[in-house]
């Protein structure tokens, strides 16, 4: 998607001011002051000659005739042309260079893929894998972030975080980040049905990396379970309340 940048908002800007100006005078100076060989009685009149004017076509049948009126033409060729010439090449440049910058984005995060040995790979952004990156950043440990929701990842890369945006669960699109070489993969996602064919790719593209899975009920913990049982599963939820309660039992 094609989001204008602040350098062409300003030449669009600049484009659309010019025009106005060259309207409005040419209104002005048309109908009240009588500048022109014809009478300009309409701002559609005033515009229409304020882009022949600008372009350099001049028909010739709008002419002025007093010296303000001519004044005024010369003052809406040289800035006219000044800023389109400026803002068409301006446009122009920042296009190709967003163009050659996707391309080089796009091939060093396939390279940076490829590279990828002995790395932690976080599959889904959810709580439990956002605090293991916060460890894992400040332990300076290598990992990356593999979430199938661009806006995720966009706000992942943000913060500073290596993050991918890919099919979790399509093998084919998983298969470009070496997990057969990662030293560790987190699964930690709240769709239950992605998550149950996601753990089914990880385990069939890295038989020998560790793989934990978040769960985050008793009943996805179970399915999750009976999947494999080579498998790490964890509830944090289960944890906490199974150590809240002794806790409060060892009171009483």
């Amino acid at each position: 998607m094609f989001v204008a940048s602040t350098i062409i908002i300003a030449y669009v800007t600049a484009v659309i001011v010019v025009f106005i100006f060259g309207m409005i005078g040419t209104y002005v100076l048309g109908h009240y002051d009588h500048g022109f060989n014809v009478q300009i009685d309409s701002l559609t009149t005033a515009a229409y000659f304020t882009i022949i004017t600008i372009s350099t076509v001049g028909y010739g049948d709008i002419v002025p005739v007093t010296r303000a009126a001519r004044i005024f033409v010369m003052i809406l060729i040289v800035s006219g042309l000044g800023v389109f010439i400026s803002s068409a090449t301006g446009i122009s440049s920042e296009i190709m260079n967003r163009s050659i910058e996707r391309r080089m984005r796009g091939n060093t995060s396939f390279l940076e893929r490829k590279l990828l040995r002995n790395h932690i790979v976080l599959i889904g952004a959810d709580s439990v894998n956002m605090r293991i990156a916060e460890k894992l950043k400040v332990n300076k440990k290598k990992f990356i972030f593999i979430t199938s929701d661009k806006v995720t990842s966009d706000a992942l890369r943000a913060q500073g975080y290596n993050s991918y945006v890919s099919d979790e669960t399509s093998e084919e699109d998983m298969r470009v980040f070496n997990l057969n070489k990662a030293q560790a993969i987190i699964v930690d996602m709240r769709d239950k049905s992605r998550i149950v064919y996601n753990i089914l790719v990880v385990r069939s593209l890295a038989k020998d990396s560790k793989i934990v899975a978040i769960a985050h009920t008793k009943s996805e913990e179970r399915n999750l379970r009976s999947l494999s049982a080579s498998i790490g599963i964890i509830n944090p939820s289960a944890i906490v309340s199974d150590i809240i309660t002794k806790r409060l039992m060892e009171e009483h």
